[in-house]
């Protein structure tokens, strides 16, 4: 159960890191460092040093203004496309590496794949299709939603993440029927 709750505490972490790159990172952090509930080994426990908790708190305040001005947030999605999978990949590692013994290298990997996805689904869907349908309005709410549920997720990876699995699992199985049904309501080209 441990190896479960550990791989599911990884994916959710990993998962947020694509919404806003340095919310889990600074959770994880910020737990590490000012509770005995989470301790990070070498080399990840750098995260919970102070002068890196002052700098991730600085990036994120950076990262959530940047994301809330007109124009300024395509540039900052375009930037983040790059840094949200790298921290994903640092989270899962991070948080894969208290409990069980998966491979760093998988562990980077699958991090960077699900961070990465998120990303692309937030920046290459979600964000065009909010800015197309209201001319740019529902921007900001939109932006706060997703802090929101970053750090919510972040936060319940850690203590419960049988929960974060479940809904991660359920997001999952109903964007692959979503894109099966659309698939099937498609005409061929044959």
């Amino acid at each position: 159960m441990e190896l479960l709750t550990g791989i599911f505490s990884a994916f959710g972490l990993s998962a947020s890191a694509g919404l806003n790159a340095y919310i889990p990172l600074l959770v994880i952090g910020v737990i590490d460092h000012y509770t005995d509930l989470l301790t990070l080994q070498k080399p990840w426990d750098t995260l919970s040093n102070p002068w890196i908790l002052l700098l991730l708190g600085i990036l994120l305040i950076i990262e959530m203004l940047a994301d809330k001005i007109p124009a300024v947030n395509h540039i900052n999605d375009a930037i983040q496309t790059v840094v949200r999978p790298v921290a994903g990949a640092v989270a899962f590692a991070a948080s894969a590496n208290v409990i069980t013994d998966v491979h760093p290298v998988l562990a980077l990997a699958m991090g960077l794949l699900v961070a990465g996805g998120v990303h692309a689904a937030k920046a290459g869907v979600v964000r065009p299709v909010v800015t197309a349908t209201t001319g740019g309005a529902a921007n900001v709410p939109v932006s706060v939603a997703e802090d929101v549920t970053a750090t919510g997720v972040s936060i319940l990876a850690i203590f419960v993440p049988i929960l974060v699995g479940t809904l991660l699992i359920v997001a999952a199985s109903l964007v692959i029927w979503w894109l099966w049904r659309r698939s099937m309501r498609e005409p061929s080209n044959s």
